[in-house]
């Protein structure tokens, strides 16, 4: 049985860049490694995966220690029951979408039971040009699936879709990650992905790990300028219909009436207006609600506001003061519906 993924990696990439990360994931969760392009977030899923040598640290997965240059110790990586699908899916071009699978269940597993659970069944002689982004990460997902690996690493695998499909598929690859019983590591510069798809969180800048926690811990308490800005959007789901979302138990207006079903609604902390009185010009979101906490940021300021929408805004140090803003004030908010973000669910 799965006991989880310990690790601490420290490796120089480049005379001015030094990865140094320690992880740890349990057993049936997901760990998403949050950070902008150049963190290290790639360089270490290849020291996981044994592609790259740590050079100080160690790594145990269920028990077995993996790495540890203390003590001699490196296990090959096709010896490490490692499963890991690409950012670029990395699927053998020459090989049908079957024999693609089944190169993977070489290493361990079952070809037709990850053809059927990932309804594969019907594309299985097709070639890897031949398929959509979608059925492209399902394919390289069966692929990793298929060796019967102890972890799962997926490094920034919905990055090569559109838009429009990798929404879809990110409740998709939810369902898939659920289902597997082992720890799962999710690399992404998307905050959204990690907020949807991570139990915990694990943001890296510059090659160290600057805060970790839920997406609560994150959005509610962040700890650096490019926490705060990341993780600064109000990500709600609710159910749009004619100009409005129901989040809840409260309504919003948005600026498209032409979308309608399941929803993800984006606010920037920005975006949101605060007002002792109720605004003039009736705006089309405004409503009275109670200031939970404020956190200095510099020259900025964060609050959280409580019903009817918890919501997270950011403005000045002088409106703060000049409006008397405490935890405890009751204030009026006010949002545009062109500054609410609307994609499908």
């Amino acid at each position: 049985m799965v006991t989880g993924l310990e690790a601490r990696l420290v490796l120089g990439r480049s005379t001015e860049f030094t990865l140094d990360v320690a992880l740890a994931i349990p057993p049936g969760r997901t760990v998403a490694l949050l950070g902008p392009n150049g963190a290290g977030k790639s360089t270490a899923v290849a020291t996981l995966a044994g592609i790259v040598p740590i050079e100080e640290g160690r790594i145990t997965l269920d028990g077995r220690v993996l790495e540890d240059p203390a003590v001699g110790t490196f296990v090959p990586p096709e010896s490490r029951r490692i499963g890991v699908v690409f950012q670029d899916y990395l699927l053998f071009p020459h090989m049908t979408v079957a024999q693609n699978v089944a190169f993977g269940a070489e290493h361990g597993g079952s070809a037709g039971e990850w053809l059927e659970k990932l309804d594969l069944e019907e594309i299985a002689q097709r070639k890897p040009s031949e398929l959509s982004g979608g059925q492209a990460q399902r394919v390289a997902l069966a692929r990793a699936l298929a060796t019967r690996p102890d972890v799962l690493l997926l490094d920034e695998p919905l990055a090569a879709l559109d838009v429009t499909t990798r929404t879809r598929l990110r409740r998709t690859l939810s369902g898939h990650l659920d289902a597997f019983d082992g720890p799962r590591l999710l690399i992404t510069h998307d905050p959204s992905e990690a907020f949807l798809l991570a139990d915990e969180i694990y943001v890296i800048e510059h090659g160290s790990i600057t805060q970790h926690g839920t997406a609560d811990d994150i959005r509610l308490r962040p700890r650096t300028p490019y926490v705060a800005d990341l993780a600064g959007s109000n990500l709600f789901t609710g159910i749009a219909e004619k100009g409005t979302v129901g989040i809840g138990s409260h309504t919003v207006h948005i600026a498209d009436t032409t979308i309608a079903g399941a929803v993800l609604a984006t606010i920037h902390p920005r975006a949101v207006s605060l007002h002792l009185h109720q605004p003039e010009g009736s705006p089309r979101n405004a409503w009275e609600t109670t200031i939970d906490l404020v956190e200095s940021l510099g020259d900025r300021v964060r609050l959280n506001v409580g019903a009817p929408l918890p919501l997270t805004v950011e403005v000045t140090s002088d409106a703060v003061r000049s409006l008397g803003l405490a935890p405890g004030s009751t204030v009026w908010v006010s949002i545009k519906a062109t500054e609410i973000g609307i994609e499908h669910g």
